[in-house]
């Protein structure tokens, strides 16, 4: 089987899914609200450009990746499940709890793939470091937080926490294997309405603790997940080129005289193999259609990272 895959949505991101799919050899067909930049697609990539309200009952097509503004996500995704698709959903996949679990009730009942757009689980560099974490490398894992910083992606309904969040929550949640059984967040809106900066603090069940800072008005450029252990510490750091982008520091900690001591060591960085991580989603994707197997980053997944994004909206009484 060779899965006809269409893509709902050609702007930003829309149109790397569009490259992709036609390097990966499955783009069937592109649609967009606006005709004319899906026909450009179409006759740049070789496809068929299908208007929005044509594209759900087409038979041809197996699948939909949606990449859309989030606030049509699950009412697109819903309609594509009715005639009979997979679907592919870019982050965050509704703008509520209630919404999301809407659109992956009716995929589940459907017997359709729901997948969550969380393109990090796929990079290789996380994919190496969760390997290590689970092989004990670090020991037990106490502690977590993650850096996405930089200047602009301002959108009309995504404040920073949403927009920039869910990557990092998505590989929090593969780490921890658990929901958080608290969370808090603070943000600060300068521009506008929607926070600019936000903060979001989480305690797991385990004892696990975890923090993550977002922020879409930052002078640098920041992508950075680090995992504390008792043996070690880890940094996944996406700024970083390909041959350090996975290091592992091995500092000595210890008691002395009931003074807690440190010997500092200079990192390990871990070998990374090369891929792109939208080459790889789009892969995992393909071979979950043909398996029928559900996908890594599942619906109920980003379902997780909407109740977490919700809490810490409220929790610092903020808005999109």
């Amino acid at each position: 089987m060779k899965p006809r895959i269409a893509v709902l949505g050609c702007g930003y991101w829309g149109a790397n899914h569009v490259r992709t799919l036609k390097s990966l050899g499955h783009l069937h067909a592109v649609s967009d609200a606006n005709p004319a930049r899906a026909e450009g697609f179409a006759v740049d990539h070789d496809c068929l450009a299908i208007a929005p309200d044509a594209l759900f009952d087409d038979p041809a097509i197996d699948a939909v990746v949606i990449a859309l503004p989030p606030q049509f996500h699950a009412d697109m995704a819903i309609r594509a499940i009715r005639g009979g698709k997979d679907v592919l959903v870019e982050k965050p996949i509704a703008l509520t709890v209630a919404d999301a679990e809407r659109a992956v009730a009716e995929a589940r009942a459907a017997g359709r793939l729901f997948m969550t757009g969380h393109v990090l689980r796929f990079h290789p560099a996380f994919e190496t470091l969760k390997t290590l974490i689970d092989a004990g490398e670090l020991g037990e894992v106490r502690y977590i937080h993650s850096h996405r910083l930089g200047l602009g992606k301002f959108h009309t309904e995504n404040d920073a926490l949403w927009d920039l969040a869910p990557h990092d929550l998505s590989m929090i949640l593969a780490i921890t294997a658990q929901s958080p059984s608290e969370v808090r967040g603070e943000g600060a809106a300068l521009l506008d309405r929607l926070s600019d900066f936000a903060h979001l603090h989480m305690l797991f069940p385990s004892g696990l603790r975890s923090h993550l800072f977002a922020s879409r008005l930052n002078p640098y450029r920041e992508r950075r997940l680090t995992v504390v252990g008792d043996k070690a510490m880890a940094v996944f750091d996406d700024v970083e080129p390909w041959a350090r982008k996975l290091a592992v520091y091995r500092h000595a900690i210890w008691q002395d005289n009931g003074q807690w001591a440190a010997t500092t060591n200079e990192p390990t960085y871990i070998p990374v193999a090369d891929g792109m991580p939208l080459t790889r989603e789009l892969e995992h994707f393909i071979d979950c259609i043909r398996t029928r197997t559900q996908p890594r980053t599942s619906g109920e997944e980003g379902i997780e990272v909407l109740r977490i994004l919700t809490a810490g909206t409220v929790a610092h009484g903020g808005e999109r």
